[in-house]
Parts: C-alpha cells; sequence; structure tokens
C-alpha cells in the first residue's frame, strides 16, 4: 500500500485528536516514566501524552516513514522509530501503552491484545481507541462500490465487539473498562466526507486502482454518499461516526 498522507491526515487534526484526548482523559496513571504510543501517526497523539507527562520517555512507533517524519518534525524530544505492532516488544515492562485510532488496522486481536498486555508493568495501562464504523454509511459504500464495479474486498474486518473486548482482556488479567461514544461531525459538503475517509478507510479501495477506475469508483461513491447523508438546514451534513474505547489496567 503507498505510504499514508500526512497533510490530508490532519486536514482534520481537531476532530481527530479529541477522541485521542477523551481516551487520555479515562487513564488513571500519574507518575509515568515510560509510554509508548502504538500506531503514533503524524504525532497529533503522542503531542498528548507528551503535554500530560513531560518528563516521561514516550516513543512512538509507526509503520509510514511519512508519518513519522511529520511526528518527529513536531515532537523532536519524543523518540519514533518504524516498527510493526503485531512485532513489537520491549525490552522492559511499560506503564501505559496507548493506542489511538491504529489497532483496527491489525489482524489477529485474540492473540494481540494479550501479547500487549504481556508488555505492561503491574497496574500497567492498555488505553484502545478504534473506529467502530464498519457499519456506518461511510463504509457499506465502500464496499457496495467495490461488488457494483467488480473489486474484491479490500476493506479491514469489522471489530470482534465489546463483549469479545472484555473476554480478551478479562481472561489477559485485567480489570477493563469498555465503551462506546458516537460524535457528531459537522461536515461542509459530501466531497468532504471523502476527504475524510480518503486519508484512512478509503485507502485500500483505491490502492490498485488505475486513475481512472479511482474516477468512477469515487464518482458513485459521492452518488451515494448524497442519498445516505441529507443535508442539514444551512447546508452542513452531520457525519456519525462511532468509536469504541477500552481502558484495561493489568492487576494479575
Amino acid at each position: 500500500m503507498a505510504d499514508w498522507n500526512p497533510s490530508l491526515y490532519l486536514q482534520y487534526e481537531t476532530e481527530r485528536s479529541r477522541p485521542a484526548a477523551d481516551l487520555l482523559s479515562r487513564v488513571a496513571l500519574e507518575n509515568v516514566h515510560s509510554v509508548v504510543d502504538l500506531g503514533c501517526g503524524p504525532g497529533n497523539s503522542t503531542a498528548l501524552l507528551h503535554q500530560r507527562w513531560p518528563s516521561a520517555v514516550i516513543t512512538g512507533i509507526d509503520t509510514s516513514p511519512a508519518m513519522l517524519n511529520e511526528a518527529r518534525k513536531a515532537l523532536p524530544t519524543c523518540r519514533f522509530i518504524e516498527a510493526d505492532i503485531c512485532k513489537f516488544q520491549t525490552e522492559q515492562p511499560l506503564e501505559l501503552l496507548y493506542a489511538n485510532a491504529s489497532l483496527q488496522w491489525v489482524p489477529d486481536h485474540y492473540d494481540l491484545f494479550p501479547h500487549l498486555v504481556s508488555l505492561l508493568t503491574h497496574n500497567g495501562v492498555l488505553a484502545v481507541q478504534m473506529p467502530d464504523n464498519w457499519l456506518e454509511p461511510t463504509h457499506v459504500l465502500m464496499r457496495e462500490v467495490a461488488y457494483e464495479q467488480g473489486y474484491p474486498d479490500r476493506g479491514r474486518s469489522p471489530l470482534p465487539g465489546v463483549h469479545a473486548y472484555y473476554d480478551i482482556l478479562a481472561e489477559a488479567g485485567c480489570e477493563v473498562d469498555i465503551w462506546r461514544t458516537t460524535y457528531y461531525h459537522v461536515m461542509d459538503s459530501h466531497q468532504s466526507i471523502i476527504d475524510w475517509v480518503s486519508s484512512t478507510g478509503l485507502r485500500p479501495w483505491l490502492q490498485d486502482l488505475s486513475e481512472n477506475e479511482q474516477h468512477l469508483y469515487l464518482a458513485r461513491y459521492h452518488e451515494l454518499l448524497q442519498e445516505q447523508y441529507p443535508l442539514q438546514e444551512n447546508g452542513k451534513i452531520l457525519l456519525a461516526f462511532p468509536r469504541l474505547f477500552i481502558v484495561a489496567r493489568r492487576n494479575d
């Protein structure tokens, strides 16, 4: 897959950073010395960690060189490493593993989450936020257009669900706090919705298409978005965006 586009991703930086801040507000840790930001992207979530614990050793990991370059420019005092979350290991147990809008891209959560818990100290915290929008029109229509135009399914899989995550983490020896929030983002147009998802969920669907195929795909996607997202009285659009939050404290 082509590298991520930090500029496009940060076009909605305020909206993307809000759930990151909401997640961090539920992490009840005080004297933190070591934090890893899993899937740090351009550093917008890492900046929140640095503001909360300015003296901590904060490491961001990501697979995108472009995102990491952006993060290094924004936060020169933090450490950033190109690494795969699936294979991530640490020399010393961590007090906080923080993953904002990243683990939905990583497969095999039944194995991944216990592995991440194993990297924590006693009373260490795994804090996770993931978009839970697989059944939202934005993502249903991605699959529908691909089916109409004869393309294979390239989207990510649905999340296992609240009850599954609770069991996975409880069995891994954690006290689990889990909740779901739906944000309603005010969008200027249906094209704005496309701009939003183009930097994230839409990427896998477009990556192997020619320029002409992308044009046809996006034209049809835009048409269907107009059917599913009505205009408000002032001409704006409300984009519902559900997200799943998990704060798991290791207490085994």
